[in-house]
């Protein structure tokens, strides 16, 4: 069995009886680095000293075979260095070869930067999206951030202290100068800090010089207001462009908050001669 187990993001408090009674036990554990885990382990007090394997960007595609083949006979305790493998960390590859392979995963919930940041926001929480670290080039990140400007989810990034105030000027320049966003810094920790702002607010405070690991949350785009006749033409150039009927409607019914239903049945009876 891959047991995915989430680790604390800062504070060892937040680290589950669950977690702790399984790495007691572990005697297999696939880590992002073993040095951070065995000193994660020390400091848990877990006198238990299972294997460790490192697992990582470098080496996942070669050890996910392996590992895989060794859950079949064995429970394979996966970790990354803070929060839940294979989230913006390694552990994706390794799932895909066992559920390939018929090996059972499960995991052991815990903390979780994306889900806090969400939560003390201040955004919406109802529907959201997960975009990870953005491009270091600045022409490959605008470009992303231009993509993403009509989506109308609260969206999530991961970013560096190092290139968070360019990051959020290009987000005023693809999401608009009224954009309301979060930047949720060291979560969990002693210097937790939540900046709430528009883009250029938080760029030239950013640009001060900012610490720790950082979650941004950016408000989701505000719904176009459009005619039911203005949305169903939306829907037919969609269609036109090649996209089917179905995915059309979806994708206009969300950025306008019509039934997207409706304008599936709008755009077939528009059909019938």
């Amino acid at each position: 069995m891959i047991i995915l187990a989430a680790t604390p993001i800062g504070n060892l408090g937040d680290a589950s009886r669950r977690l702790v009674e399984v790495l007691e036990n572990a005697e297999v554990v696939v880590a992002e680095d073993t040095r951070t885990t065995g000193r994660l382990l020390q400091a848990l007090g877990i006198a238990n000293r299972p294997r460790l394997i490192a697992l990582h960007d470098h080496n996942e595609k070669q050890k996910a075979g392996e590992l895989a083949v060794l859950a079949q006979e064995h429970d394979v305790v996966v970790v990354s260095d803070a929060g839940m493998p294979a989230i913006s960390d390694p552990g994706y590859g390794l799932v895909a070869e066992a559920v390939a392979q018929g090996v059972t995963v499960t995991a052991i919930p815990g903390p979780s930067a994306v889900l806090m940041a969400l939560a003390i926001s201040g955004l919406p929480t109802d529907r959201f999206t997960f975009e990870g670290f953005l491009p270091r080039k600045p022409g490959e990140r605008r470009s992303t951030l231009t993509a993403l400007a009509a989506e109308p989810r609260t969206m999530m990034f991961f970013e560096s202290p190092s290139r968070l105030a360019s990051t959020l000027t290009d987000m005023g320049g693809a999401f608009g100068a009224d954009r309301r966003i979060a930047v949720c810094r060291e979560l969990t920790k002693l210097f937790e800090e939540v900046r709430r702002g528009t883009a250029s607010e938080l760029a030239e405070w950013a640009a001060g010089g900012v610490k720790g690991e950082i979650v941004v949350v950016v408000e989701g785009a505000p719904r176009r207001t459009v005619s039911a006749d203005d949305a169903l033409g939306q829907v037919q150039e969609l269609v036109a462009s090649g996209i089917r009927l179905k995915d059309a409607c979806a994708e206009v019914a969300a950025a306008t908050g019509l039934s997207s239903r409706d304008l599936y049945q709008s755009a077939l009876a528009a059909r019938r001669p």
